[in-house]
């Protein structure tokens, strides 16, 4: 439990000289707080922080609270479209980081990002910062869709003293737009390279998890995870495995991933129903990640949309060649020709092309592999984020909350 505040002074400062600067990390579910951001949190709070996670409720906050994470529910926290919610959300933040006094209020995804920066600024808290993970229109997206998305994304960023941008495309864009440049931070995106790490998997594991998926020793395994919904490609996915069935006999497409009901580009069970009858293997949510990865023999992601895809890091520290759609996100993590394939987005024809170019050769895949695992050690660290991260929030503490600062390292150096 969190220390009790007492007495009438500025959010964040009641615990200057006594406790921890008390930090929020602001998500829609509790699922992004626990997989996603679980490693980022549990270092904060080593640094010196009182750490709270901010979400919907759901199944993760066990899990959280077992990494010592106290997690506040938002009540009002939607995936889905629904402005009124979303208002209310805004207002109940609002009222909960006057409760909370938080010094630092750190919020990510769009619609969090958009109503939690306005109600910290609302609520006066001393420090707000805000990850950018993909904005979520792109230049290619028509005007009406930009005109919203980015008119909200500059009206949310007034209230912001810093914006940390996992992808540098979105540099040139938030610049145009007219924030500031001293606020924006390219930040990148990383994975735990010691988790996904081919030599830490256990001899045999791998080859035991495709013999209970019924695939013999030479057939080809190409591999996704994420989420059942159509911005994943998926539908381009099934399509090519349908035209690669005759093609290919001893190709074999395993998926990974959960439902997204709440998503309005959900797959239909007709269209999970047409995948099995084209001989995908629907494994739904794993949590064997690493050992599936070990078992693939390539990876595929054909998004429509990406910020900077977890997953496709995920696979490439796993030492996996890679085929990914040529949008923003993929094209930072996939070179192509060195360790993968860039395809045109919404192109079934295309992407079977490069799954059947990958299939046919196991030395190209090896060579493309290893490329794969050196560009995760070079690029994608996620100590290199974290350590990012807390220089953004030292520099800003710095200028807006000094005595927080001190009480940070004070907790810092006693743990």
């Amino acid at each position: 439990m969190s220390r009790q505040r007492k007495g009438p002074g500025a959010p964040g400062e009641a615990s200057a000289g006594r406790a921890p600067p008390r930090l929020v990390h602001l998500t829609t579910t509790d699922m992004s707080l626990d997989w996603l951001l679980g490693p980022q949190l549990r270092a904060f709070a080593a640094a010196g922080y009182e750490v709270i996670g901010m979400s919907a409720p759901g199944p993760h906050v066990p899990a959280l609270a077992e990494a010592g994470i106290r997690h506040v529910v938002v009540r009002n926290a939607t995936r889905s479209m629904d402005p009124r919610r979303d208002v209310a959300a805004l207002a109940e933040l609002r009222q909960r980081f006057r409760e909370l006094r938080p010094t630092i209020v750190h919020t990510h995804n769009p619609k969090p990002g958009l109503y939690g920066r306005l109600a910290a600024r609302a609520a006066g808290v001393p420090v707000v910062v805000n990850t950018v993970h993909g904005l979520y229109a792109l230049p290619e997206d028509r005007l009406a869709k930009r005109t919203v998305v980015y008119g909200l994304e500059r009206l949310a960023a007034t209230c912001s003293h810093a914006e940390l941008l996992q992808n540098p495309e979105d540099l040139p864009v938030l610049t145009r737009l007219g924030v500031p440049r001293d606020r924006l931070t390219v930040l990148g995106n990383g994975v735990d390279l010691d988790r996904f790490d081919p030599s830490r998997v256990p001899p045999g594991a791998a080859a035991r998890l495709r013999a209970e998926l019924g695939i013999s020793p030479d057939e080809v395994v190409v591999g996704l995870v994420g989420r059942l919904v159509a911005e994943k490609g998926y539908p381009e996915v099934f399509a090519a495995a349908t035209f690669l069935r005759r093609r290919l006999p001893e190709l074999r497409v395993v998926v990974v991933g959960p439902d997204d009901p709440a998503k309005p580009d959900a797959l239909s069970g007709a269209a999970l129903d047409a995948a099995r009858a084209a001989g995908v293997v629907l494994l739904g949510e794993r949590r064997d990640v690493e050992v599936l990865y070990a078992a693939f023999d390539f990876y595929v992601l054909a998004s429509h949309r990406e910020g900077f895809p977890r997953s496709a890091m995920e696979a490439a520290a796993m030492g996996l060649p890679l085929v990914v759609t040529d949008v923003r996100g993929c094209r930072q993590v996939v070179d192509h020709g060195r360790n993968g394939l860039l395809v045109p987005v919404r192109d079934p024809a295309g992407l079977a092309e490069a799954v059947a170019w990958l299939a046919a050769d196991p030395g190209r895949r090896r060579a493309l592999g290893a490329a794969s695992r050196a560009k995760a050690e070079a690029e994608f660290d996620q100590q290199r984020v974290i350590d990012t991260t807390l220089e953004v929030y030292e520099r800003l503490l710095a200028e807006r909350a000094p005595a927080a600062l001190a009480a940070r390292r004070a907790a810092a150096s006693s743990t």
